[in-house]
């Protein structure tokens, strides 16, 4: 190459250079570039997948002004929408979830506790829960059941907020405290006193309990709503149909969706306006009762109106429920009247003192079914003196039928009431004594049925002595006994059977009134075979003592000396200027009256 080439070349090249400097892009021009083949890219990317780029209008912007949530979705907008999510409230006794949609608590589990399958008990669960206000806000009728809430927590402390503006909204605090069945659980509306309308702001609970026992059938029979006035009584809804009742004779202290052995129960502190209680049987598998309740809350239109309440969810254990206050220990069925006043001041105090020393609650029932008979056993004796004196009448009685006649009854009646004077029998004496005992007996048929403590007990071959004892299971329907047999109820029955013939063979009793008595026992079969191992226990243990008691009765009651004493009554002078009692000479008359129509 010539040095004049070279020249050449070299111009070029600084040409070139120059060229570039001067007249190529400037770095703000080479990043905007670099931002639209960007966007290009993203542009492409989202069209691959399916998604259409939203642009953006930067005229709009300009010129048109913010418009919030409210405006675009009416009251509580930016609460319509949101994502449902879970927190966890725990203690040593409860497990509960509260659910970002509603606020509310959607599931509780008892601790401690298991169904009779042996899973974890949980009282209610899922969406057939529940429970929200119904509010007026801005003209349109709004189910806070249906809005999503902020949750916060503190502790064993949440707090769930559902926003309707800048400081407006409606909030829920709940409170667990440590080895606690409660739950406090407030309600505060803050800055909506020109937002909501009316006076009064609508609660509604609604809920599913699901079955926790052997038997359904059992479920069914002691379930049922409960509620309570502030100056009333406990009192319940239907337990054997669906069933709907308004609540307006005064401030409801508390409303409960009770079960057999647990409940769900909402205490308010200052006492619902007045409201509405449902029940319905379900005919899903599983399910033991529909509850509805409508309470209403006083609305007074303050800027940060406030509502203090507790949840209790737990057992229906007698003094647990005591514990608790507001009379929730009346919801345990404790029977009518007396029958309720025995079992709570007589047995359930004797069945917690025994309980103290730790037995075993089979021998608890086998002590306090002792105790019992002991206390009974001066009547038991009045009974059976009395039986044995109807007895040794039995053939002077048989000779007055005979020589009256069959076909006069009235006037033989009038023979038997003047042979039982002279005799100084009564014939109503043996049956006094049972009547007296009846209420004792029969408290125990509400007693053991509606004992906790029970619950998951075994003894023997029982498995559990709150429900029944499945000795055979026939895996069919069988008309009057079901679908088992229950080997404790067999047992209950053939004792009872085995006392009617003993008893009858004291009382010398004949003709209808010898078979009447074996009816009822084959009865109590058919009735008792669902009911609970431990009230069956308790009638078999009475009867088998009944026998004790008798056979030692036997052995201190003579009947050679009934008689003799009998026959001293009889050849005393008659007095016949003894005044008679008002029910002798009623009688008498009436005797006299029904002798003489005959004639």
């Amino acid at each position: 190459m010539d040095r004049n080439t070279f020249t050449g070349l070299f111009l070029i090249m600084i040409i070139l250079a120059g060229s570039f400097y001067f007249f190529g892009p400037k770095d703000a021009e080479i990043k905007k570039e670099n931002a639209r083949i960007d966007s290009i890219k993203r542009a492409d990317s989202l069209k691959n997948a399916g998604i259409k780029p939203v642009l953006k209008d930067t005229t709009a912007v300009a010129t048109t002004p913010t418009v919030d949530s409210l405006a675009l979705k009416g009251p509580f907008g930016s609460a319509i929408t949101g994502i449902d999510a879970k927190t966890v409230l725990e203690n040593e006794k409860l497990l509960i979830n509260l659910s970002n949609k509603g606020g509310r608590i959607i599931s509780v589990e008892v601790k401690g506790q298991k169904t009779y399958a042996g899973k974890p008990l949980i009282l209610f669960d899922g969406n057939a829960n529940k429970f929200g206000l119904t509010l007026n806000a801005a003209g349109k009728v709004i189910n806070t059941n249906d809005l999503y809430f902020t949750p916060t927590k503190a502790g064993n402390t949440v707090t769930m907020r559902a926003n309707y503006g800048a400081n407006a909204y409606v909030e829920y605090v709940y409170d667990l405290k440590a080895a606690s069945n409660k739950v406090g659980f407030n309600i505060n509306l803050v800055g909506l006193q020109q937002v909501i309308a009316g006076n009064n702001i609508s609660l509604n609970w609604q809920t599913i309990l699901l079955q926790q026992e052997k038997s359904l059938e059992s479920e069914h029979r002691y379930s049922a709503p409960y509620y309570k006035y502030v100056d009333g009584d406990v009192d319940h809804l239907s337990v054997s149909k669906d069933e709907k009742e308004d609540l307006g004779k005064g401030k409801i202290q508390w409303f409960s969706f009770k079960q057999h052995f647990f409940s769900a129960t909402l205490i308010s502190k200052d006492g619902f306006e007045k409201g509405s209680l449902e029940v319905k049987i379900p005919t899903a598998p599983g399910q033991v009762k529909f509850y509805d309740a409508n309470m209403q809350l006083p609305y007074a239109h303050l800027a940060n109106q406030a509502y203090s309440m507790e949840f209790y969810f737990g057992t229906n254990k007698f003094s647990a429920l005591k514990d608790q206050g507001y009379d929730l220990e009346k919801q345990v069925d404790l029977g009518y009247w007396p029958l309720k006043y025995i079992n709570r001041f007589i047995v359930l105090p004797v069945f917690n003192f025994l309980n103290n020393f730790g037995w075993n609650f089979g021998l608890i029932i086998l002590v306090l079914t002792i105790l019992l008979k002991v206390a009974l056993s001066p009547l038991t004796y009045k009974s059976y003196l009395s039986m044995a004196k109807m007895r040794v009448l039995k053939p002077e009685m048989d000779e007055i039928k005979a020589k009256v006649g069959e076909d006069n009854p009235t006037l033989v009646q009038q023979e038997y009431l003047k042979l039982y004077k002279k005799a100084g029998v009564n014939p109503l004496g043996g049956c006094l004594p049972m009547v007296l005992q009846l209420p004792l007996v029969m408290a125990f048929f509400f007693f053991f049925p509606n004992l906790f403590e029970l619950r998951g007990e075994s003894f023997l071959w029982m498995k559990d002595l709150s429900t029944y004892d499945e000795f055979i299971k026939f895996g069919f329907k069988v008309p009057f006994i079901g679908d088992h047999l229950s080997l404790m109820c067999v047992l209950m029955t053939v004792s009872t059977l085995i006392m009617t013939y003993f008893n009858n063979q004291v009382s010398g009793a004949t003709g209808q009134m010898k078979y009447i008595g074996y009816i009822m026992p084959i009865i109590f079969l058919g009735v008792l075979n669902s009911y609970p191992a431990g009230l069956n226990y308790y009638y078999f243990l009475a009867n088998l003592m009944t026998f004790g008691q008798q056979f030692l009765i036997r052995k201190m009651v003579d009947d050679d000396k009934i008689h003799a004493l009998i026959q001293q009554n009889k050849a005393r002078p008659a007095d016949e200027k003894k005044k008679k009692s008002k029910f002798q000479q009623r009688l008498d008359d009436y005797m006299r009256q029904q002798q003489q129509a005959k004639k």
